[in-house]
């Protein structure tokens, strides 16, 4: 288990070296008709860091996210990935190129594919059809997928139709899709929601696994989850930071009680 004290010591006046950081949002605000989704938003994830992103409905987190993804261009601020590029100059396209994969909270994958077969899709994905219809692997890129096969729990589900998974083995599955693209840079939505909880806990050990060789932020409502994932928490309210660090002592901030997990 990781030791509470490094997920609380990097207060809120320490300043880090932005070439160690991979993602820097700094000063971020969106507005919708008058409503201020992100209000002068401001953090920062490491490199290789599992980061946990909690907070009420309307905090901000999923237009983080797609301020993040350019998905939504912020009125005012910037958003530095690998402390050099501006991801506000870019559109979305540009974005997950660099080397950003998104999951979001429902499942995505080829429904009448294997498994193999969509790990094999999310490899020749930058292919046009004609392309990828007479793609054949390399031996490394074989090696990858059955790498990947091994990381997401899915090997013995190899020929299995993805459609015929449990909503658990999808998400794996999509996630090992966007491993499949190599990024440094993974925002998962919700990954445990309607899991059962066996797949909750499985789901704790492959993101733990994952982070380390690149970065995972994962917005998240369920604390039992969270907790498993024995990482830094931020928690966002109106469009800000309300709290940060361990989620012990985010759990005690009297503000976060009071405006999101109640007494």
């Amino acid at each position: 288990m990781r030791d509470m004290q490094d997920l609380d010591s990097t207060a809120s006046n320490y300043t880090p070296d932005w070439n160690d950081t991979i993602l820097y949002l700094d000063g971020v605000s969106v507005s919708f008709d008058g409503f201020k989704a992100l209000n002068n938003l401001s953090f920062y994830v490491m490199k290789g860091e599992l980061r946990a992103i909690i907070g009420p409905n309307g905090a901000g987190k999923t237009t983080m996210m797609d301020v993040v993804t350019g998905k939504t261009r912020p009125d005012q601020g910037q958003v530095l990935f690998d402390g050099l590029t501006d991801l506000t100059r870019f559109d979305e396209a540009r974005i997950a190129n660099m080397g950003i994969g998104r999951k979001f909270q429902k499942p995505t994958v080829f429904e009448n594919q294997s498994v193999f077969d969509n790990l094999e899709l999310a490899l020749t994905g930058n292919r046009d059809v004609l392309e990828s219809l007479f793609f054949k692997l390399k031996g490394a890129q074989q090696d990858r997928i059955d790498e990947v096969m091994d990381i997401i729990a899915l090997a013995g589900e190899r020929h299995s139709i993805a459609g015929a998974l449990s909503h658990g083995q999808k998400q794996w599955l999509e996630i090992g899709m966007l491993l499949m693209q190599e990024p440094e840079l993974l925002l998962v939505d919700e990954p445990a929601a309607g899991m059962t909880d066996a797949e909750t806990e499985q789901t704790s050990i492959l993101l733990r696994k994952i982070a380390g060789e690149r970065s995972v932020v994962v917005v998240e409502h369920d604390m039992e989850f969270v907790k498993s994932l024995e990482a830094r928490v931020t928690v966002l309210h109106e469009g800000s930071v309300l709290a940060e660090g361990s989620l012990e002592k985010v759990q005690a901030d009297e503000q976060v009680i009071e405006v999101y997990l109640g007494r």
